[in-house]
């Protein structure tokens, strides 16, 4: 087998040492543009689990990387004059050109031929190999010879950044945050050998431009960033080296391998420098190609795709947390207002990787901090208490703890009549200690429901039967329950989710605009003004009748492309009247809806309005329209913004993953000053205290864990060992077996997560 690799760095050094290590018969090609010594950037990244798998891999470079690498347990969060040490972290750094050159060293050895300062743009010339493994840095001259082929993306994101070194010695990995008058500038630094450290600049672009920096004037940037940073840089020189401004490309390839063409590197991914080196993520790759060249040496094609397979879904994950990460450092002047404690844990958890319990497993004194802050400003009766069994308060309305049943459909009314059903789902789920229940969507009228199973409150039957669910919950528990009220507009209309096919009569569905929700829907009437006030009429009566119900709060529906939804999204809204066009109108009926509940509804009991803060599709609802949607909500009255997303179009292209809606949440609460509830994919205590205590919401909705786990909340107490003091008398003798057991396994857990963790590979 003939491989020819374009681009000598570390991915593709490494990927030919293991090759050719297994296969000596194979003849490999290195072809780099560059001399030998040649080096951009300064020092690379990595973490002890990363240099244990190139332990197993090839002991030789192991042995050769590890003594030349600068070691670590510490991060460093410092903002301006205060700073705090997180322990437990096990990353190292070395020198890229170090590692260039004993990469290099390892391929001679064994037999891989190194071609330096060829410049390839030709692949004619190498009509005869097998493969070609482009990995050839982030502008791939070949990627994007082929950038159809390859279905190639490159987007620039919004920060600038600059990679410069410094004699400054560190003794741990440190983000120095500095506020200047035009801004929040982050220095993302650490040392990489003897004497010699990697200092990475990064700010928004509005502030670089304030500064006045230049793309490419070296000097002027070094002069005015060792001004900004003369207390970090202690009196030591900062160095360049092409340290030119630049945002960073996030580079994404839908197919990753055309013809005997295969990507690998950054010409394949990138990943953000925040949640560490691209370097990692380029040899973890070359591992994965070079296992399935081995186990495929005769059919090329087959080992590309055991390569996509065994490697796809790890670096879009990869690269989903290092977006996350990026986003955060994106609105650090967002996150600078917050108290240093929750500023330095909102910077550990950015990415969601990390959560609360894995700090508090690395570093309890870092936590206890951290948690001390947080509870001191709520009042918590005991510092150690987690922060979803704090109180939070909304107007009159004062919530045991910070965890919420989200709204979810049982479609199992008839005529929007709840019944028994309905009864033991609440009834139970208060008992288990929620602090806070939503009803599920609950139609204002019988045009308003979704399917023909769907709950109402616009008849004197619904509100006795509604009735009869909250009297039980406010005798017997101390939970609250709000009723969610909606309208279905575009939505309506439809089948039950185990149905078949719709089985009654349909009904006239109504929107914003006449424009069906997909091909198989029905198209809605653009609402006249007679039908705008008609509806909104009938959220006026629901409001009264929720009150009558007992309800202790409303949550108005406006999100997941429902009726007053669809006024908010210029996807579904493309009227030409007053209540279309710009965002402030396509606001006014909602508020309009929003006003009038408001003006009915008992002024002590809050009410929370639910939007989507993105459709997931091109043209749709903007970052600064829900902004502006959540302001005005505020400023009408609204107490809580629960933030969701997506479901306006059928085509959407949502980004899903764990707490996956929570940056969202952090927009609407940190930039509006609004409390917020989040949900998306939150599935454990961990990561609800890890949401609150960073400061993204301030209550988090269940979904789909209160299905089938009612006592969610009790397992989670327990768990804690908090001493909850609404468990019903009949249940209490259960506390004596319940946490105990939930003791055991936790200490059992984290006994696991420690024994688990990689050992550490310094010297």
């Amino acid at each position: 087998m003939k491989i020819t690799v374009i681009g000598g760095g570390p991915g593709g050094l490494y990927f030919s040492i293991l090759t050719k290590k297994a296969m000596p018969h194979c003849q490999i090609d290195i072809y780099e543009r560059n001399k030998p010594d040649d080096s951009f950037g300064f020092g690379v990244v990595f973490s002890d689990e990363t240099l244990g798998e190139f332990l197993k891999r090839d002991m030789q470079s192991y042995e050769l990387i590890r003594s030349k690498f600068a070691y670590w347990d510490d991060i460093i969060i410092a903002r301006d004059v205060e700073s705090v040490n997180i322990a437990g972290n096990g990353f190292c750094g070395c020198s890229r050109k170090t590692l260039l050159q004993l990469l290099q060293q390892r391929c001679l050895e064994e037999g891989v031929n190194l071609h330096f300062e060829q410049n390839v743009d030709d692949l004619s010339q190498f009509a005869d190999s097998d493969i070609i493994l482009a990995t050839d840095g982030i502008g791939s001259a070949i990627r994007t010879q082929y950038q159809k082929e390859f279905g190639t993306k490159v987007e620039l994101k919004k920060n600038r950044f600059v990679w410069m070194g410094s004699t400054k010695p560190l003794d741990a990995f440190t983000y120095f945050f500095r506020s200047t008058p035009h801004g929040t500038i982050v220095a993302h630094s650490y040392q990489y050998e003897e004497g010699m450290s990697t200092w990475i600049f990064e700010c928004s672009d509005e502030t670089w431009q304030k500064h006045g920096f230049e793309v490419t004037n070296e000097d002027d940037t070094m002069a005015k960033i060792a001004e900004i940073f003369a207390a970090e840089l202690d009196g030591h020189p900062l160095i360049s080296n092409k340290s030119h401004w630049r945002q960073f490309p996030h580079v994404t390839n839908q197919n990753w391998y055309y013809n005997n063409i295969v990507l690998l590197g950054d010409a394949k991914a990138t990943a953000h420098y925040s949640i560490g080196s691209g370097t990692k993520l380029a040899m973890d790759s070359a591992i994965g190609l070079s296992d399935a060249v081995i186990a495929n040496q005769n059919d090329v094609q087959a080992a590309f795709a055991q390569y996509n397979k065994t490697r796809r879904n790890t670096v879009e994950m990869i690269q989903y947390a290092a977006v996350v990460s990026l986003d955060w450092f994106e609105n650090m002047d967002r996150h600078m207002q917050h108290s240093f404690q929750q500023f330095a844990f909102g910077c550990m958890t950015r990415s969601k990787k990390v959560t609360y319990e894995n700090l508090r497993l690395r570093d309890a004194t870092f936590t206890d901090k951290v948690l001390k802050e947080f509870n001191d400003k709520c009042h918590a009766e005991l510092v150690s208490t987690s922060p979803a069994f704090t109180k939070f308060k909304i107007r009159n309305l004062e919530l045991q703890n910070r965890i919420v049943m989200s709204p979810m459909g049982q479609y199992l009314a008839e005529n929007g009549l709840v019944n028994d059903w309905h009864f033991q789902h609440y009834t139970s789920r208060a008992l288990g200690g929620l602090g806070l229940i939503l009803t599920e969507m609950t139609a204002v009228s019988e045009t308003g429901r979704i399917t023909e199973g769907c709950a109402g409150i616009y008849n004197e039957k619904q509100v006795n039967a509604w009735k009869r669910i909250t009297d039980f919950i406010h005798q017997y528990t101390q939970t609250k329950i709000g009723m969610q009220l909606g309208h279905s507009g575009r939505k309506g209309s439809s089948k039950m989710p185990w149905q078949e096919q719709f089985q009654v009569e349909k009904w006239e569905l109504l929107s914003a605009s006449a424009i069906p929700f997909n091909k198989n829907s029905a198209c809605p009437k653009e609402m006249t003004l007679e039908d705008m006030q008609l509806v909104k009429n009938q959220f006026v009566h629901a409001a009264k009748n929720a009150n009558e119900a007992g309800f202790d709060m409303i949550e108005l529906q406006a999100h997941h492309g429902f009726l007053l939804a669809s006024f908010l999204s210029p996807l579904t809204n493309i009227r030409s009247d007053e209540f279309g066009g710009s965002v402030e109108n396509r606001l006014k009926y909602p508020l309009e809806v929003f006003s009038a509940i408001r003006e009915v509804f008992p002024s002590e009991k809050p009410i929370s309005v639910r939007i989507s803060a993105t459709d997931w599709a091109e043209n749709g609802i903007s970052e600064q329209d829900v902004l502006v949607i959540s302001e005005a909500f505020k400023k009408a009255g609204a107490d809580i913004i629960n933030v969701s997303t997506g479901n306006t179009v059928a085509d959407q292209k949502p980004q899903t993953g764990r707490m996956w809606q929570t940056p969202f949440s952090d927009a609407v609460r940190n930039t509006v000053h609004i409390p917020t509830i989040t949900a998306g994919y939150i599935q454990d205590l961990d990561q609800i205290n890890t949401i609150i205590l960073n400061g993204r919401a301030d209550l988090v909705a269940l979904g789909r864990p209160l299905l089938l786990d009612a006592n969610f909340v009790r397992n989670a107490q327990a768990y804690e060992q908090f001493q909850a003091n609404d468990i019903p008398n009949p249940y209490k003798m259960g506390i004596s077996h319940l946490y105990p057991l939930k003791a055991a396994e936790r200490k059992q857990a984290e006994g696991m997560k420690k024994a688990l963790k990689p050992k550490s590979n310094k010297l």
